[in-house]
């Protein structure tokens, strides 16, 4: 096996939504309080819903862009790649960069649908949120059943709801659903209640895998005012391990015990020390703590019921059979600044080179139809999914950086504060 040979399915790719979304979705008497988009005083196309406004950041929508050209600043439809919010520009630029299917999270309601648990009226947050699973399932998805993984947003306010959304939306093919990595950050109960029992039974139940994307508690971890950009964005797997530590010392999966979550973005190479300490403090400290995991370890919780994924991480496929190489995935993060687009298999290939081929083919594309019931050779014969052949198809899809008309990046000191302040709003907004 070589680098065009591998079958590529990213688990963690991100969608900056069109502003037709909402055309053909919203029940009528929403439709003039449906969320839509407006130009800025400041400029850049917001997405406007009630009394606020959630702006296409610029970091989120960056493929294509030179490095230079990075920033916070909210941006305009016509200064991204039209593969950001269209699905079959998205579809070429992933054949160009050798991918076979991707799932995509969202982007203005945020990573798990925190814009809608903000709105003040309910009943027309409940019809947004079903609106906005019609389009990614029957629209973005459907349009490419053998390219796209369809994900549902979540009722985030009412478990009872949440679950009846989980059921409606695995009905039409959706076996994957985001939620927070950390619920009482948002003001909601956290894992060690029992209060999204029923929620995460009918994802059990649905065979539906919930995937905690990184910032999905609406805060990423600090350090202290001034320090680098690159601090920041450096320790964002920081929340991923303080969800996993959460999640395999609470009693959800001795409740739910088919319950399977991925752990979004969070990379892998963390995992075996995080794992060793659990077990540590956990064999140390039950007998005065009286935690019970119905007779497993930390890491045995970790192993049955955690998905992980990377983007590049050596240490990770390294340390590979400590992380669980039946669970481990692989991720672009198309369009995001970190994502290695359009050169993901070749960046990919230096972590794999050496692993067998049954491994290979595990993290490459697998374990991804595993975790979301997928199977996109229903759709197209595996000699067509290649990296080789897929960019044969794309042969004439230009991926050369080129300036999109940004404003180039501010000095390192502002962008730091910049990044430090849309944190803590992020934070203080849910």
């Amino acid at each position: 096996m070589d680098v065009e040979d591998l079958i590529l399915i990213s688990v963690d790719d991100h969608i900056v939504e069109p502003p037709t979304l909402f055309d053909a979705h919203i029940p009528e008497r929403y439709r003039d309080r449906a969320p839509h988009v407006v130009k800025g005083p400041d400029g850049g196309d917001l997405w406007a819903f009630e009394d606020g406004f959630a702006p296409n950041v610029g970091l989120n929508a960056v493929a294509g862009c030179p490095p230079e050209e990075y920033g916070l600043d909210p941006t305009e439809y016509a200064q991204m790649r039209p593969g950001c919010y269209d699905a079959g520009e998205r579809v070429r630029d992933m054949s160009a960069g050798g991918v076979l299917a991707g799932l995509n999270f969202p982007t203005f309601p945020h990573f798990c649908g925190q814009l809608f648990l903000r709105a003040k009226d309910k009943d027309l947050a409940l019809a947004c949120v079903r609106a906005y699973n019609d389009w990614h399932i029957d629209e973005w998805a459907g349009s490419h059943p053998d390219r796209f993984i369809p994900l549902s947003l979540p009722v985030l306010w009412d478990p009872e709801l949440a679950a009846a959304e989980v059921r409606r939306a695995a009905a039409k093919g959706c076996h994957a659903v985001t939620f927070s990595e950390n619920p009482s950050k948002l003001g909601l109960p956290g894992y060690h209640t029992d209060h999204w029992d029923p929620f995460l039974r009918a994802c059990a139940e649905e065979n539906v895998t919930v995937c905690l994307h990184i910032g999905s508690s609406s805060s990423m971890p600090m350090t202290s005012p001034g320090a680098a950009p690159e601090v920041m964005i450096s320790l964002t797997p920081v929340n991923s391990l303080m969800a996993v530590t959460d999640l395999v010392f609470s009693s959800i999966f001795k409740r739910i015990p088919n319950l399977q979550m991925a752990i979004s973005e969070g990379g892998t190479g963390w995992i075996p020390y995080a794992l060793e300490r659990a077990d540590y403090v956990y064999q140390h400290h039950r007998a005065w703590t009286f935690t019970d995991l119905g007779g497993r370890l930390p890491s045995q919780v970790f192993h049955d019921h955690i998905w992980t994924c990377f983007i590049d991480d050596p240490t990770g496929v390294q340390l590979r059979e400590k992380v669980g190489v039946d669970k481990m995935m692989w991720e672009l993060d198309y369009p995001h600044s970190d994502s290695t687009w359009p050169q993901g298999p070749e960046m990919l290939w230096k972590d794999l080179a050496d692993l067998p081929d049954d491994e290979v083919n595990k993290i490459t594309h697998e374990n991804a139809m595993r975790c979301f019931s997928f199977d996109p050779f229903a759709h197209r014969p595996k000699e067509r999914a290649t990296v080789r052949a897929l960019r044969a198809e794309a042969a004439d899809v230009d991926v050369r950086p080129k300036s999109m008309g940004r404003r180039k990046a501010e000095a390192a000191g502002d962008l730091s504060a910049a990044l430090l302040a849309q944190a803590g709003k992020g934070a203080a907004d849910g």
